[in-house]
């Protein structure tokens, strides 16, 4: 008998929502413009496009189109963490929510998001060329003298899964998942929406 013991889940939809989508994309490309300190962040950081991370956390009191997002994604979180079995106190809710414009060379490499319990991250434009989210198998540190696999391992087998997302598509994972954004070598403009919840 083979069973297949402590599973991680992933959760991903596809939000069916076009104009929201289309409005999410012109309010990022417009805080990209606007928004100073986040600019500045990027600059000396030498982050390839925008980020609203170091500099924005009010975006869904902000933007009607964010607050809209906001609703979509409380749902989802809800119904992941059921999915899980958490043994939560209340609904998991919504700690921070940032913007992630990449250019050609973006990227971000392997972390985790500590003090939260759900993260993900929602795509808005996505070029055929782009990078996708690469997660990680978390007992990859434990591993040690462990053989690689085969070029045939099942999804649940592999060391590495990426993903490829499409605008519209939401993933959520719980925030120790290590993940990661490979270096974009697409000339266009990646932009998704990242967040926590705890």
């Amino acid at each position: 008998m083979l069973k297949s013991l402590f599973a991680t889940k992933l959760y991903e939809a596809q939000l069916e929502a076009p104009d929201l989508i289309e409005g999410l994309a012109h309010s990022v490309r417009m805080l990209a413009e606007d928004d100073a300190a986040g600019r500045r962040w990027c600059r000396d950081h030498a982050y390839p496009g925008y980020t609203s991370y170091a500099s924005l956390n009010d975006l869904p009191s902000r933007d009607p189109a964010f607050n809209a997002l906001k609703k979509h994604l409380d749902r989802h979180a809800a119904a992941f963490a059921e999915a899980c079995h958490m043994r939560l106190a209340r609904r998991p809710r919504l700690d921070s929510l940032w913007v992630n414009l990449l250019k050609n060379g973006g990227g971000h490499s392997g972390h985790i998001h500590p003090h939260s319990i759900i993260s993900g991250t929602v795509y808005i434009e996505v070029p055929e060329d782009a990078a996708g989210l690469r997660l990680e198998d978390p007992r990859l540190p434990m591993l040690m003298h462990a053989p690689s696999r085969t070029d045939d391992a099942p999804e649940d087998l592999q060391t590495f899964h990426t993903l490829t997302p499409k605008p519209g598509t939401l993933y959520l994972w719980e925030s120790w998942l290590r993940h990661e954004v490979p270096q974009s070598r697409s000339r266009q403009t990646r932009i998704s929406i990242s967040f926590n919840y705890d």
